[in-house]
């Protein structure tokens, strides 16, 4: 699983029609001290995400595991919304 925060949106028109009603955001990937990293991704919102939320994001063949993307070409997707990160000691 990657940790990261919503920062944007993707619109698009066209697209194989196995993605119409999804909602693809911009997630910038964060280092497991909370810190941003360069990376980013566009992931399928699977669970009402929105604008400056951390996030939980699977990719590869896990993407395609939930009840709402099965079978459909997706490669990342939100799976969670973090309330919160604690380390034992903290």
């Amino acid at each position: 699983m990657i940790l990261g925060k919503v920062i944007g949106t993707v619109v698009s028109t066209k697209k194989d029609e196995r993605l119409v009603g999804f909602k693809l955001l911009v997630v910038q990937k964060y280092n497991i001290k909370l810190e941003p990293t360069d990376g980013f991704v566009v992931a399928v919102d699977t669970v009402g995400a929105g604008y400056n939320e951390l996030c939980l994001i699977v990719s590869g063949s896990s993407a395609r595991q939930t009840s709402k993307t099965d079978k459909k070409p997706v490669d990342a997707a939100i799976v969670g919304i973090v309330d919160d990160v604690s380390f034992k000691g903290d």
